[in-house]
């Protein structure tokens, strides 16, 4: 099993491992899943995600590829902006979502999940056919620092000062690359650091007196209380990125990239299934897997992802059902274990997000 740079640093504080794409993880530390969940949510959590690809795309093509293989547009982007977007197959399904950030007019750098970087990076290198260079970030960790106290600790370990840096930006400083953005809806960022720093750097944020060490468990049960989709479980290339509700990633005037043909059909033509929250009404725990039902007990749906929400104490989900019952307040049920449990639609947000705004402030 693969280990990060941050393994024997993870064992020392005790914390709970187990298997996640390949790799040796934590999972939870001693205070347990809870206890770090409230903890991003109210100071600043800090999490190993140095198991994802990073990856660093150079030359004169590099924008044109980016707009090949995603349907996002790039070009009219400044330097230092990052954008969420997905890589579609031929079909308009998604091999993976990630995160690209355009770093100058011709050098991006992108983040892609674990569990899909061997698939990802190959399938990247098939389609480099423009005047550009790939090159994987072996080398590299990545620390993810969450919560309403992340830019004081930031500034105060780093001696970095992100107070006029909005939401999905990225700066480099001190041979790291510092992007405001994340997976739990809260302030934060995502830290990428030589390898041989790793485990000091570490350290010195866990000395701060507002950071604490947070497992992949919590890092779970924060992005589900914001919906947002987990591949492989919410989406998969069998769902296009219209079905996932996350046609807002789709650039209006830019057709000429893979998958286009589905998706823009989607986008004209609607859908039969959408992605949408779920909030069971009656005592439960409804689980990925779990049918969704009508009153008439037809199934109407299948859940993706859930679990119990620490901050809202009740049972969440996310899944995709028939259009028609797509509706924030449509009454459905949930069957887990052959009982139906009451259920409604609601928004895939379930608690308000506290990113900074995206726009810089006047000089």
């Amino acid at each position: 099993m693969k280990t990060t740079a941050l393994h024997s640093a993870h064992l020392a504080l005790g914390a709970k491992m187990g298997e996640f794409a390949g790799y040796d993880m934590p999972l939870y530390y001693k205070e347990g899943v809870l206890k770090e969940h409230e903890w991003t949510r109210a100071h600043a959590g800090l999490f190993d995600v140095s198991h994802m690809g990073q990856i660093m795309v150079t030359g004169p093509g590099a924008c044109a590829f980016w707009q090949h293989v995603t349907p996002g547009a790039y070009d009219k982007i400044p330097d230092g902006r990052a954008k969420y977007s997905v890589l579609p197959n031929e079909d308009g399904g998604i091999i993976d979502d990630l995160i690209v950030s355009r770093l100058g007019p011709e050098t991006f750098f992108a983040v892609v999940n674990a569990g899909c970087k061997d698939k990802d990076i190959p399938w990247l290198r098939s389609h480099l056919k423009f005047d550009t260079d790939m090159e994987v970030w072996e080398d590299r960790a990545l620390l993810a620092l969450q919560g309403p106290e992340a830019e004081r600790a930031l500034r105060n370990v780093l001696g970095v000062d992100t107070s006029d840096m909005p939401y999905m930006w990225v700066i480099e400083d001190k041979g790291l690359l510092i992007s405001r953005l994340g997976y739990t809806g809260e302030d934060g960022f995502e830290i990428s650091i030589p390898q041989r720093d790793a485990v000091h750097i570490w350290d010195q944020f866990l000395a701060h007196e507002s950071v604490k060490p947070v497992g992949l468990a919590a890092r779970d049960s924060l992005r589900l209380e914001m919906g947002y989709p987990l591949y492989g479980h919410d989406i998969d290339d069998s769902t296009s990125a219209i079905e996932a509700g996350l046609q807002w990633i789709v650039a209006k005037d830019h057709t000429d990239y893979i998958g286009a043909k589905t998706i823009l059909d989607h986008l004209q033509n609607g859908v039969s299934r959408q992605r949408v929250g779920i909030r069971l009404i009656d005592k439960g725990i409804a689980r990925e897997g779990s049918e969704l039902r009508d009153e008439q007990d037809r199934k109407i749906g299948t859940m993706t992802s859930g679990g119990f929400s620490p901050t809202l104490k009740q049972s969440i989900g996310q899944g995709y059902i028939e259009t028609a019952f797509a509706t924030v307040g449509q009454k459905i049920f949930v069957n887990v274990r052959g009982n139906n449990i009451a259920a409604e639609i609601t928004e895939l947000s379930f608690v308000p997000a506290k990113t900074k705004s995206m726009k810089k402030k006047a000089a």
